[in-house]
């Protein structure tokens, strides 16, 4: 199993524009399996994980958006997230996201913090 830091590196990678979204998922897939062959790839059920959505005004310090999700609506909330959230209506980050999820890897997945909002947002699998 890829770790999030990994996966975290190359969705920062992707966002910077420093490499594509096929690339990224052709590393992440070669990650996975190498992890694979070591036979340190453990998968849990998507029934028993929920992907957590964190919104944080960051001059408040409050959180402005927790959202839990079961993995199993995962694919239509990310179709129905891409319409609200502006780093989400990314092709390349939408693919990466759900790349990540579909490799149920665990923990954070996400952190982007929104200078002109001032709002850090965390997407977590857990």
């Amino acid at each position: 199993m890829v770790t999030s830091e990994e996966r975290m590196k190359i969705l920062k990678m992707i966002s910077d524009g420093k490499i594509t979204a096929e690339e990224g998922s052709k590393l992440i897939s070669t990650l996975s399996q190498r992890s694979e062959k070591t036979g340190k790839a453990t998968k849990r059920s998507l029934s028993s994980q929920m992907l957590r959505v964190r919104v944080t005004d960051m001059s408040t310090g409050k959180t402005k958006v927790n959202v839990n999700v079961p993995m199993k609506l995962v694919d239509a909330g990310l179709n129905i997230a891409a319409q609200f959230t502006p780093e989400m209506e990314n092709a390349q980050m939408m693919e990466a996201v759900k790349e990540a999820l579909s490799e149920n890897m665990t923990g954070k997945i996400v952190d982007v913090v929104d200078e002109e909002d001032q709002e850090h947002v965390e997407i977590f699998i857990e």
